[in-house]
């Protein structure tokens, strides 16, 4: 009886740590993810929120519909480590492009979905010098590319994807359509609507980073919107390189405006709230410091165009500074991370005509006569108070000044016109007209 007992105890252990052990059903809800442009910081922040609040809901899955030509390599890194690490199943349906950084999201989902006219691949990393230099040596874009290579085979291993095919979208630059996708295993199936994706992964076996294996249950359930909060909606539009290099222009504009007109307040406050947004847009973007040095050059040498007339010298340096700035800020980059050259030549024409005007404005009050003091006086209309025979007083601009009448006697209230200052006196003619 008791070795009886024993056994019964052993196995009464035995099931349940089976039960663990074996694959468990997510029968959670379906929590929807939307991710459309550049992958950038703030995206990663998203999915990262979204698969959060998924693993805390125990989800059955979170479906990521993405549309991206690609994007930083870091924010990259991060989607696709939280991707592996995630206790719940992460679906990604390419609903148009996914182009580069979205190559490598795609391939790490446990699984992933392709809607019809749709792309994935085109991966190959472009690197810049660490100081944003167009060119780096032979070897170090190799070690790149090989680094970058092994990743995507690890991930293709992994999710037991093509891991040749995975590797020429990297070296190669190699893009496929939806049945080259499909052929080759970079994705799972096709799908015409986020609908059928939700119908065709109920019932889907995957293995999580854990180890468990978790078959996902759909079945009933409606989705779940995750959308971004207005702030990161509003961090991802400025992570853009025309966005950003349209901020740090305006805040240029809007600081120098300042400078010149002191007190207007609107233009300072403005430009210093666009040139924070700009910074941080930079930052994230990993603009190239070089260009961004020649466009603050710029903006010192409008602000001395202000006090040191220089006949249009220090403008000219100014506007050859912000060309070359603003062509140097995202050189060597991905075309997606570069200012638009058409954008650069509109911006540069603009800030041109703007800087000759306010020079230009700037000189003309630099040779104008004073209009201060006796000096300001003169050409002023004056009303008559008290008799001028041919002295008396007349009244200036609320003021009561002695005046000597130069062609003879003037009644009070009629008008006289100043055409000489002599000390505290006045010397004034009968006005032609009141």
């Amino acid at each position: 009886m008791r070795r009886i007992l024993t056994l019964l105890l052993f196995f009464l252990w035995l099931v349940p740590a089976m039960l663990v052990t074996g694959v468990r059903a997510a029968s959670g809800e379906v929590y929807i993810l939307r991710v459309s442009g550049t992958i950038v910081p703030v995206i990663a922040d998203y999915i990262d929120r979204g698969i959060d609040r998924a693993e805390s809901q125990q989800a059955a899955a979170v479906i990521i519909v993405l549309d991206t030509p690609g994007g930083l390599l870091d924010s990259t890194k991060k989607i696709v480590e939280r991707i592996i690490d995630s206790r719940v199943p992460v679906v990604t349906y390419v609903s148009h492009w996914a182009g580069s950084a979205g190559t490598f999201i795609t391939m790490a989902s446990h699984v992933a979905a392709i809607a019809p006219v749709s792309r994935i691949g085109a991966a190959s990393p472009v690197a810049i010098g660490p100081s944003g230099e167009q060119q780096i040596s032979p070897t170090m874009e190799r070690k790149i590319t090989e680094d970058t290579a092994a990743w995507i085979r690890g991930i293709a291993k992994l999710r037991g994807r093509d891991e040749e095919k995975a590797e020429l979208a990297v070296r190669e630059g190699k893009s496929y359509d939806v049945d080259e996708a499909i052929q080759y295993r970079l994705v799972d199936f096709r799908a015409d609507s986020l609908d059928e994706v939700i119908s065709l992964i109920n019932g889907r076996e995957v293995t999580l980073g854990s180890g468990e294996k978790v078959t996902i249950n759909t079945a009933g359930k409606l989705p779940k919107e995750i959308g971004q909060s207005q702030l990161e909606q509003f961090l991802h539009t400025i992570s853009n390189p025309n966005i950003a290099y349209v901020l740090l222009t305006l805040a240029m504009i809007g600081l120098i405006a300042e400078f010149s007109n002191p007190g207007m307040i609107f233009p300072g406050v403005a430009g210093g709230i666009s040139l924070l947004l700009a910074f941080y847009a930079l930052g994230v973007l990993d603009a190239y410091w070089g260009g961004l040095l020649l466009i603050m050059l710029a903006f010192g040498l409008f602000i001395a165009e202000l006090f040191v007339i220089s006949q249009g010298i220090l403008a000219a340096g100014g506007i050859a500074s912000f060309v070359t700035g603003s062509l140097l800020l995202f050189s060597g980059r991905s075309p997606m991370f570069q200012v638009n050259p058409w954008l650069v030549a509109l911006t540069a024409s603009l800030v041109a005509a703007f800087f000759i005007f306010v020079i230009s404005a700037v000189v003309r009050a630099h040779y104008r006569p004073a209009v201060t003091g006796r000096e300001g006086l003169m050409g002023q209309k004056a009303r008559v108070v008290t008799r001028l025979a041919p002295e008396g007083t007349v009244m200036v601009e609320g003021e009561l000044w002695t005046a000597t009448a130069e062609d003879g006697i003037v009644d009070p209230g009629q008008w006289v016109e100043v055409i000489q200052t002599e000390g505290l006196r006045l010397k004034v003619r009968k006005a032609q007209s009141t």
